[in-house]
């Protein structure tokens, strides 16, 4: 046997010492004026037991107290965890269309937000946070310092003039980078869709290195200028005005990776739902690992006999007043026990909550019960039985809400609530994340009723992208016969000219020709010679921006720029 804080037991010697003091030498009043004889014929016998037995017992207590301090333990054994967790990187875009005012105060703002949110609910990951524009800036490599990491997020200068372009290429190659020793490598993209139409060269890179792309969508679909830090707004070389808005080309970048594409919300539910489905497909790795102790604890054997001996000690009666002023710890007691009391009290009315609530819903009354539920709503059990409800009154999105919140290890609950996920989404005709939903309860638990949901799905997608193609056809037609019944007007025109009209067509055409192609020559120069100058600019607000960031006090230095092989085909524009 040892004790884990054996200091306690000299602490005490101090009282106890002082208590056998008093034990040994304090008299009664009456000693002092009577001899012992004369005491003992002038004195009322006490039945219960007398004051140097109480002060005995009450040394025994404080004994046995000090010694359950102490922690007496036996059965010392030493265990070996491996703590395991699952990593993904996080990159913000921080072109300049990332200023646009449509989210406010801006789209960058939000972002920076985001991030900090997803540091906040994932706390069981590992996080490394990238920058990119037309390069990409490591802000933090994989880490679970995740104070560190909101210091770093929030000394982020979202005013920053940073590059043109949005490169997710060079972005795909630093997070494989980050997460080379990384078996399921997870990217959540936070960014307004860049300029691009076409990603299947970011698709291929992503589908060799095994890296799946969730997007978060941070715009809005109405056109919206970019307003410089100056207060100006950003424009072409027109003059024009730049509108940006948010480009649904990404989704492709997501969807063909297997992962998932949302839109932003003002709440964070959007970062939630990218969490947990990357929780639920990605396999957890070793990080390091802890080593911790076990102990078979005694301390309630000493405690338990000084309870009892207390009792013992105040069985003789003594006035209330007494009792208090003697041993203040038993209103510490009597407290402890009000208040455990009322926690069995309050675990009691959660129990016939939960049962009220059971039978509104089986009488199938679903509105009371949802009341019910929601009283009680703190497991993932409640949540659950909740989202049940609120589905069967209709409320589906409240539903889907509820059923989010359910996070459980029992994978049996996982499946049910995958499944009626599912359902929740089929009911909005959002067919596209059931069939998602769907997929992953087959993997927990192959049920039929769940595979035919999602046959029902896949033909009613695969029905939606055959009336979208007849359409387009139908478009397509309409279009080429309006094109031969113009091209046979223009033929019968020409026939009616006469052949002076025609000669005279056929030289202001020459001279037409020779001005636009002079007009040509001189814009390709032009645009080549403006080029090269944005490029030269680019530069030098690069570095620029780099060499701030070294002499700035609230942003990051350890803020790394990574090279990337692939340049990006979008930088020609300004935004």
């Amino acid at each position: 046997m040892q004790f884990l804080y054996p200091n306690v037991l000299f602490f005490m010697l101090i009282p106890i010492i002082i208590l056998m003091f008093l034990i040994t030498t304090n008299k009664d009043k009456f000693q002092r004026f009577f001899d012992k004889e004369a005491l003992a014929k002038l004195s009322v016998k006490n039945k219960y037991m007398t004051k140097t037995t109480r002060n005995i017992l009450f040394f025994l207590v404080l004994t046995l107290m000090t010694i359950s301090l102490a922690r007496p333990v036996i059965n010392e054994k030493e265990h070996k965890i491996d703590q395991e967790t699952v990593s993904f990187v996080i990159a913000l875009d921080v072109s300049k269309s990332m200023l646009a005012t449509d989210i406010f105060p801006n789209r960058l703002s939000l972002g920076k937000k985001k991030i900090l949110d997803i540091i906040d609910y994932a706390k069981q990951n590992s996080i490394a946070v990238v920058l990119f524009a037309k390069s990409s800036f490591i802000l933090s490599p994989i880490t679970q310092d995740f104070n560190s990491l909101k210091i770093l997020v929030n000394r982020l200068d979202t005013g920053l003039n940073f590059d043109n372009g949005s490169n997710i290429f060079s972005t795909l190659e630093v997070s494989k980078k980050l997460l080379r020793n990384v078996k399921d490598k997870n990217l959540i993209l936070i960014t307004d869709g860049a300029n691009k139409s076409d990603y299947e060269k970011e698709i291929e890179y992503a589908k060799e290195n095994n890296i799946r792309i969730y997007t978060l969508g941070l715009a809005t679909n109405k056109p919206t200028p970019i307003k410089l830090q100056d207060g100006n707004f950003l424009t072409k070389d027109d003059g024009s005005i730049v509108t940006v808005k948010l480009n649904e080309d990404i989704k492709q970048l997501s969807l063909s990776t297997d992962a998932a594409y949302i839109k932003y919300s003002n709440s964070s539910d959007d970062i939630k739902q990218v969490i947990d489905d990357i929780n639920i497909t990605s396999k957890k790795q070793k990080q390091e690992s802890r080593n911790f102790k076990t102990y078979t604890e005694l301390f309630y054997y000493p405690l338990g006999l000084a309870l009892f001996i207390l009792l013992i000690a105040f069985s003789s009666r003594p006035k209330l007043s007494e009792i208090f002023k003697k041993n203040k710890n038993l209103t510490l007691l009597a407290l402890v026990l009000f208040f455990s009391n009322s926690s069995l009290k309050a675990f009691e009315f959660d129990f016939k909550t939960i049962n009220k609530a059971n039978e509104y819903y089986e009488k199938q009354e679903y509105e009371k019960a949802s009341k019910e539920f929601r009283k009680v709503a703190k497991t993932p059990e409640s949540h659950y039985n909740l989202g049940n409800a609120l589905y069967k009154q209709g409320e589906y999105k409240k539903a889907l809400m509820h059923y989010k919140n359910v996070v459980s290890s029992n994978q049996e609950l996982e499946y049910k609530k995958l499944h009626n996920m599912g359902n929740s989404y089929v009911k909005l005709n959002d067919l596209q994340n059931a069939k998602r939903v769907y997929e992953k309860a087959l993997k927990i638990k192959e049920d039929k009723q769940t595979k035919e949901n999602l046959e029902a799905v896949l033909k009613a997608l695969e029905d939606k992208n055959k009336d979208k193609q007849n359409q387009q056809n139908k478009n397509e037609q309409n279009q080429s016969k309006d094109g031969k019944k113009k091209n046979k007007d223009d033929k019968k025109q020409e026939q009616d000219k006469s052949q002076e009209d025609k000669e005279k067509d056929s030289k202001e055409k020459k001279e037409k020709q020779d001005n636009k192609n002079s007009e040509e020559n001189s814009s390709q120069k032009q645009q080549k010679n403006q080029e090269i100058k944005q490029n030269q600019l680019s530069d030098a607000e690069e570095k620029k921006w780099l060499k701030k960031l070294e002499q700035a006090k609230e942003v990051p230095v350890m803020l790394k720029k990574f090279d990337s092989k692939e340049q990006s085909d979008d930088t020609s524009t300004p935004w």
